[in-house]
């Protein structure tokens, strides 16, 4: 993407600003499935945009704290300052069986309420989320703000925007699109996806690898029936529209577009501080297509700093004042075949045998049920007893229910909605949260199952790789629950912090920057206290 949208090279950085005023544009970017590990890996070999972050305020100890270490809950903690169980957002998709539509399960960023809308073919929405954004607050208190989100996957732009932005524009699978109405589109829009459906119209020759990469560059044969991955380079046939999206050039079209609405509409330029929300997406796709280890993550994430790189000196030519906080909605874990021949023995793909579609049909049979007895999207996480089972019937299959589950070798816990309903809100350092804790983080009385699993360290819930991802996230382990949180503003010293934080605590900090107040008590996170140029408020 660097060479269809050209970078600004060269560039002097501005005066720096008096740290202590506010900053006239706040940019808030998610690196989806950016675990720490992956920082703490390529940090020394970072020059570009990662590398000017590293040298702010740097957190590499920060948490999405909750179990259901997914997209959608995690984009909801960033700029709202609350866990999944305040904002409503538990997962990616859960199930509503009262509904009367035949799909019983819910996405994230849709409003079922509209006729035809399924979990597959939805209308996008932020109508499950429960609390204010950032953007929502700034707005209320400085009407001439503008508040902006732009990212490769909608469930990303909706929770990190919220309530009526100004523009959000996200990738619908094929082109950057908004789902908001009566919105005029900037002319920019049209010429990103003018200048993208070039781009993937034409095939892309593999990428030149250094030897940072090509020494990760080793075939690994991956169970299930998938292809082997590890030493890929992004070629793509012509019209391949799947692995644009899990390629770098994804999230250089989404830099590109995002630079260009902050030109056109005069961001920062204002006397009011606007704000735009950047969701870059290709790494979670890099990640689950090919794993977290090999050649094609290098390649990912090296271009992805000197895009990051390039998108900073873009704005310091337009002469903003601008202050940046990087996070991650998520981590991620490796191909379990990957980790076996480093010598992780405990990395294996699940046994198919824990779907509830396979536990629930044991269920029935034992019982004398008809139909199935337990629903659920996958083999951990919430799950749910069929809605016509008499009383006494759930109470027999959710005790035969928990009884499996937690027999089967490769399941840590099972939590019920009664266990985490009792359970108080987690406090104190993410890291030493129980299991019990992290669950309760993203748990919510009216959307959770009925009861949830967690699977051991280092199983992969994905079985068949011939049709599905080869690796993945979602569990309540450190590797998908530690993230960076990186702040940067020009002339700010640097703070290389190991504090165990919360991605609830950035806007709060955010917050308290800009001049927006929160009342005390009215969110989960807390300002930071060690961010140069802001000022919390008293406790």
């Amino acid at each position: 993407m660097r060479k269809t949208f050209t970078a600004l090279l060269g560039a002097t950085l501005l005066a720096t600003p008096a740290l202590a005023a506010p900053p006239r544009l706040v940019i808030a970017i998610s690196v989806d499935q950016f675990s720490s590990d992956l920082f703490d890996e390529y940090r020394s070999s970072f020059t570009g945009g990662f590398a000017r972050l590293a040298s702010g305020a740097a957190f590499r100890n920060g948490y999405q704290g909750h179990a259901a270490t997914e997209t959608c809950p995690g984009h909801s903690t960033i700029l709202t300052g609350d866990r999944p169980a305040r904002t409503g957002i538990i997962s990616n998709n859960w199930f509503d069986l009262s509904q009367t539509r035949s799909d019983k399960g819910v996405y994230c960023a849709e409003d079922e309420r509209v006729a035809g809308s399924s979990t597959s073919h939805y209308t996008v929405s932020p109508i499950h989320l429960r609390v204010p954004t950032l953007g929502e607050r700034l707005k209320q208190v400085s009407p001439a703000s503008r508040s902006v989100a732009v990212a490769g996957k909608d469930r990303a732009a909706v929770m990190m925007s919220g309530q009526r932005p100004d523009q959000r524009w996200y990738w619908d699978g094929k082109t950057y699109v908004t789902d908001l109405a009566g919105v005029r589109a900037p002319t920019v829009v049209a010429a990103t996806n003018a200048a993208v459906a070039r781009l993937i119209a034409a095939p892309a020759d593999p990428l030149e690898a250094p030897p940072l990469c090509v020494a990760k560059a080793k075939p690994v044969v991956v169970e299930g029936g998938g292809k082997p991955v590890g030493a890929g380079a992004f070629a793509r046939a012509a019209g391949d529209f799947k692995s644009f999206r899990a390629s770098p050039q994804f999230d250089g079209a989404t830099l590109a577009l995002a630079a260009g609405l902050i030109q056109e509409m005069k961001l920062g330029k204002g006397k009011a501080t606007d704000l735009i929300a950047i969701g870059a997406s290709a790494t979670d796709y890099v990640g689950h297509t090919y794993g977290t280890e090999g050649q094609e993550m290098c390649l990912q994430l090296l271009s992805l700093d000197r895009d990051l790189g390039d998108f900073f000196l873009a704005l310091d030519r337009q002469g903003l004042d601008y202050a940046v906080v990087l996070t991650a909605d998520h981590g991620g874990n490796d191909v379990p075949e990957r980790e076996q021949q480093a010598g992780i023995h405990d990395a294996a793909r699940v046994d198919p045998a824990l779907f509830p579609s396979a536990i629930g049909k044991l269920i029935a049979a034992k019982l004398g049920l008809l139909g199935p007895v337990l629903i659920g999207e996958g083999p951990f996480g919430d799950i749910y007893l069929e809605r016509t089972l008499s009383s006494a019937q759930r109470t027999k299959v959710l005790a035969l229910a928990i009884v499996s589950y937690q027999a089967h070798p490769q399941v840590e816990a099972v939590f019920t909605h009664e266990q985490l309903k009792r359970a108080p809100s987690p406090n104190g350092d993410p890291a030493a949260w129980s299991l019990l804790d992290r669950a309760r983080a993203s748990f919510d009385d009216r959307r959770s199952g009925d009861f949830i699993v967690l699977l051991r360290r280092r199983v992969t819930p994905i079985a068949d790789t011939s049709k599905s991802y080869v690796a993945t996230h979602g569990s309540a382990w450190d590797y998908d629950r530690r993230v960076p949180i990186m702040f940067w503003r020009a002339g700010m010293p640097a703070v290389a912090s190991e504090a165990s934080i919360e991605t609830i605590a950035i806007a709060p900090t955010l917050a308290a920057w800009i001049g927006v107040p929160i009342q005390p008590g009215a969110i989960d996170g807390r300002c930071l206290m060690n961010v140069p140029g802001v000022t919390c408020p008293a406790r």
